[in-house]
């Protein structure tokens, strides 16, 4: 094999990660699809571990934000082509409320 067909190899290999690909990818993908993802759970778990073995309360109170978000965009969001109302809005401030409460207490109120 020479250079030109290992270039041109890998450059049909890398193109799925071309930004435009990866942003347009990003855009059609739901919130159920990316955590269903073998990659995206393998992450996850292996970031809980580092978080548990370390003991790291940051690296688990990010943990535990990320996934109360994405639980909170799942549950809360309105269905294509429905307006965001105001008593749509309270699914997003009260799991932000609970967010931020759950994040303050655990970093600055309570003591280990």
């Amino acid at each position: 094999m020479d250079k030109q067909q290992l270039v041109e190899k890998t450059t049909e290999t890398l193109r799925p990660f071309e930004t435009s690909n990866l942003i347009d990818t990003m855009q059609h993908l739901s919130v159920n699809q990316i955590f269903s993802h073998p990659a995206v759970l393998i992450l996850i778990i292996a970031i809980f571990f580092f978080g548990v073995v370390k003991r790291s309360k940051t690296v688990l109170l990010s943990l535990f934000s990320l996934f109360c978000l994405a639980v909170i965009i799942r549950y809360a969001m309105p269905v294509p082509g429905d307006d965001l109302s105001f008593s749509s809005m309270f699914p997003f401030i009260g799991g932000g409320l609970l967010i931020g409460g759950v994040v303050i207490y655990f970093s600055l109120i309570h003591s280990d």
